[in-house]
C-alpha cells in the first residue's frame, strides 16, 4: 500500500483509514455527515494525491490524445481542461479522465488511483511516434479545496487571480513561494479548485490552506464524503458505475463522446451502439422510504428483474436514500415506479433525473 505525502497529518487528525486505489487513504475524519455539509456549506479540503498525472508532450501529442480518449482534444485551447474517457477496442470503459492542454504540444492527463498502472500500459501500447509520454503520479501532490467559501480561502494564498479562472480551466501561481497549478473542476457540485504542486512541500501547503480557511471552519473532507457528494450529483465512479463491461453511451457520458471527431479507439463499437439504439442505460433512483440501497443490489420493474445498483447510499442533503445503476431501456423513463431488493425487503423507489441535488 502506498501512502500520501499527507498520511501522518491523516494520523493526527484521527482520520479512519482504509484502503483504496493502492493506498492508504482517510475515509472520515469527523464524519461523514459533518464533512459533506462542510462542502455544501462553507468550504472542505481533499486529499487526493493518489490520482495519477501522465505528461504528453512532443510534436504529435494532441493527435495521440484524440486517439486515445473519445472528447476532442482539438477543441481545448491552452489553460483549458477536458473531461474524457479512454475506450477500449470493445468500446468498454478503460477510464475516465482528465485532459489538461498546458500549451500547443504540451498535455497532463490525471487518471484514477487504482488505474495508474493500467492506463500507462494502455497508452504507451498505442504511443505515437514523436511523443513523449512519462508518468509522473509519485512526484505531484493534489489537494481538491471544494465549497461556496473556496474561492474565498485560497485567494488570500495563491498568487493568481481566482475571479478570472473559469469552470474547466487552469493556471500557474504560487502558494507561500511554491511553484503549483490551480484549476477549477470538481467532483462535488460545489465552487471548487484543485491544486497540483511538488509533493515535498505536502505538509506546508496543507497548513497554509488550513490557516487561510480558519474563519470559515475549513474541514478535511475524507472518501466517504466525496462519495455522498459526488452520487448526489450523479458523477460516476470508475469500478462501480463504469468500467471496462460499460460503454459511455449506456453510461450518459454520451456527451463526451465525439462520434464525429475522426478516428478513436473503440470508436466502430460505439457507432454501431448508437446506430442500433442502447440496450440498458445508467440511470438515478430516489428512494420513497428509509432504507439504503448498495451496490450489487438487484432493481425490479412491475415484479420483474430489470437492472441492478452500481452506486447507493443515504444522501445527507436530500435525507433520503439515493442511487445509481443499470436498467434495461424500456424502464429507464424519469417517473418509472422500481424496486430495489435491500437486503430480502423490496423497497420503492422512481427513476429520477440526475443530478438528484441542485442549488
Amino acid at each position: 500500500m502506498k501512502r500520501t505525502p499527507f498520511y501522518a497529518i491523516h494520523q493526527q487528525l484521527g482520520a479512519k483509514i482504509v484502503p483504496f486505489g493502492g493506498f492508504e487513504m482517510p475515509v472520515q475524519y469527523a464524519g461523514i455527515m459533518e464533512e459533506h455539509k462542510a462542502v455544501r456549506e462553507s468550504v472542505g479540503v481533499f486529499d487526493v494525491s493518489h490520482m495519477g498525472e501522465f505528461t504528453v508532450k512532443g510534436k504529435n501529442a494532441q493527435a495521440f490524445l484524440q486517439m486515445v480518449t473519445v472528447n476532442d482534444v482539438a477543441k481545448l485551447g491552452a489553460g483549458e481542461a477536458q473531461y474524457s474517457a479512454m475506450c477500449n477496442d470493445e468500446g468498454g470503459i478503460i477510464d475516465d479522465l482528465l485532459v489538461y492542454k498546458i500549451q500547443e504540444d504540451r498535455f497532463m492527463v490525471v487518471v484514477n488511483a487504482s488505474n495508474i498502472d493500467k492506463d500507462f500500459a494502455w497508452m504507451k501500447q498505442h504511443l505515437m511516434p514523436e511523443v513523449e509520454f512519462r508518468d509522473d503520479s509519485d512526484s505531484i501532490a493534489l489537494l481538491a479545496v471544494q465549497g461556496p467559501q473556496s474561492r474565498s480561502t485560497l485567494q488570500k494564498i495563491v498568487s493568481m487571480d481566482l475571479n478570472n479562472l473559469a469552470y474547466y480551466h487552469f493556471g500557474s501561481g504560487k502558494i507561500g513561494g511554491i511553484e503549483a497549478t490551480i484549476s477549477r473542476t470538481g467532483y462535488t457540485g460545489e465552487l471548487g479548485y484543485e491544486v497540483y504542486f511538488p509533493a515535498e512541500h505536502g505538509e506546508k501547503v496543507w497548513r497554509l490552506i488550513f490557516d487561510a480557511g480558519k474563519e470559515f471552519n475549513i474541514t478535511p473532507v475524507g472518501l466517504g464524503a466525496r462519495d455522498t457528494l459526488r452520487l448526489e450529483m450523479g458523477y460516476c465512479l470508475y469500478g462501480n458505475d463504469i468500467d471496462q463491461t460499460t460503454n459511455t453511451l449506456e453510461a450518459g457520458l454520451g456527451w463526451i463522446t465525439k462520434l464525429n471527431k475522426g478516428e478513436f479507439l473503440g470508436k466502430p463499437v460505439l457507432m454501431k451502439v448508437k446506430s442500433e439504439g442502447l440496450k440498458r442505460k445508467l440511470v438515478g433512483i430516489r428512494i420513497e422510504e428509509k432504507a439504503v440501497p448498495r451496490h450489487g443490489y438487484a432493481i425490479q420493474a412491475g415484479g420483474k428483474p430489470v437492472g441492478s445498483v452500481t452506486s447507493g447510499t443515504f444522501s445527507p442533503s436530500l435525507e433520503k436514500g439515493i442511487a445509481m445503476g443499470y436498467v434495461t431501456i424500456a424502464n429507464a423513463a424519469a417517473g418509472t415506479a422500481v424496486s430495489i431488493d435491500v437486503r430480502g425487503r423490496g423497497v420503492e423507489g422512481k427513476i429520477t433525473p440526475l443530478p438528484f441535488f441542485k442549488r
